[in-house]
């Protein structure tokens, strides 16, 4: 029976959990709080996340580190974007050459402006650089965890990424490949700065007209800033370009869509954030980009509004003005 850990027993590492216990696997989820992983063991459940899905018996939760990595080649990182630095570094020590070390998390770390398998790599200087996985798309754990179909895409080094496609593809579960780490891991990261956006403009009231040009134009900020920084163009047309936009724009499971649906309708953003009880990777990933736009003198202007919206208190209805009043441009520029 193969044997997987997951770090981090938030809703989308539980989700994942699940998808992989429900094949027959030995999983086990590490939570770092030591009462909320035995609560999530006793419950067979995670409550907090996902209520009401009982776990399988092949599914176990923990909080301790001893020989939790021992006899394990397969490693799920699931933790929020700003923390993985922190918590690749307290397992690097554990971390083995023959492990395969999969990222779920969607971002860019703020402080560095680096992709998160960037992050990675150089918290495991010189080790292991070609066994890093990135597990990414239009999912959401809520909709994963009772078995709704969904796909994704595992990029990575081709042999690397073919075996975690593997191991994760199920009845439910479609993977697809890609090389292209680059444009996966962007597009993650840009599609939850465009649902604050999407989620403004629901917020204000506007309706499908204003949705479908934001999903649009976003998708062309996406891909610019996607090639200035070495990506594949077609990346940004499959799962985890347009597909990871369309979900986070439109569902009502998206955490950062409902984050700017707050801020469309005039709550600020600290009170919006202090009653989540998830992360919305958005948030700080928005910064992110827009710090490296500056340098690289990238047009993104639906995200430079949000930007101003988040960060500099700016009037939503100001914004959206200011983005209907620009310089007429062709299409595609």
């Amino acid at each position: 029976m193969k044997k997987v850990v997951i770090i981090g027993a938030g809703s989308w590492g539980t989700a994942l959990g699940l998808v992989l216990a429900r094949k027959g696997y030995d999983i086990t989820l590490w939570e770092f709080n030591k009462e909320r992983a035995e609560e999530i063991q006793k419950n067979r459940e995670n409550k907090r996340y996902l209520p009401g899905i009982k776990f399988p018996d092949n599914l176990n939760v923990t909080y301790r580190k001893e020989n939790l990595l021992e006899g394990i080649k397969y490693v799920v990182f699931s933790v929020p974007s700003q923390v993985l630095r922190g918590v690749i570094r307290e397992f690097s020590n554990n971390l083995t050459e023959d492990m395969l070390l999969v990222n779920t998390a969607k971002g860019i770390e703020v402080s560095t402006g680096m992709r998160l398998s960037e992050v990675m790599k150089d918290e495991i200087k010189g080790k292991f650089h070609k066994n890093i996985v990135v597990l990414s798309g239009p999912t959401h754990a809520e909709e994963v965890a009772v078995g709704i179909p969904t796909t994704i895409v595992a990029a990575g080094e081709r042999e690397k990424a073919a075996e975690i496609q593997e191991l994760f593809n199920s009845k439910v579960f479609r993977v697809y490949l890609s090389e292209d780490v680059v444009g996966v891991e962007l597009g993650a990261a840009v599609k939850n700065c465009l649902a604050i956006g999407a989620g403004i403009a629901d917020g204000m009231g506007f309706g499908d007209n204003t949705k479908a040009a934001l999903i649009t134009r976003g998708i062309a900020e996406m891909i610019r800033y996607g090639k200035a920084c070495g990506a594949k163009e077609i990346t940004f047309s499959g799962l985890s370009g347009i597909g990871d936009l369309i979900v986070t724009c439109a569902s009502k499971h998206s955490r950062n869509r409902h984050v700017g649906e707050c801020l469309g309708k005039g709550q600020d953003i600290q009170t919006i954030l202090s009653e989540m009880t998830m992360v919305a990777e958005g948030v700080p990933t928005v910064k992110a980009v827009y710090e490296q736009i500056q340098k690289l003198n990238i047009s993104m202007p639906i995200l430079e509004a949000t930007y101003n919206i988040i960060y500099k208190n700016a009037n939503a209805g100001n914004m959206v003005e200011e983005l209907m009043e620009r310089t007429l441009k062709e299409e595609f520029y």
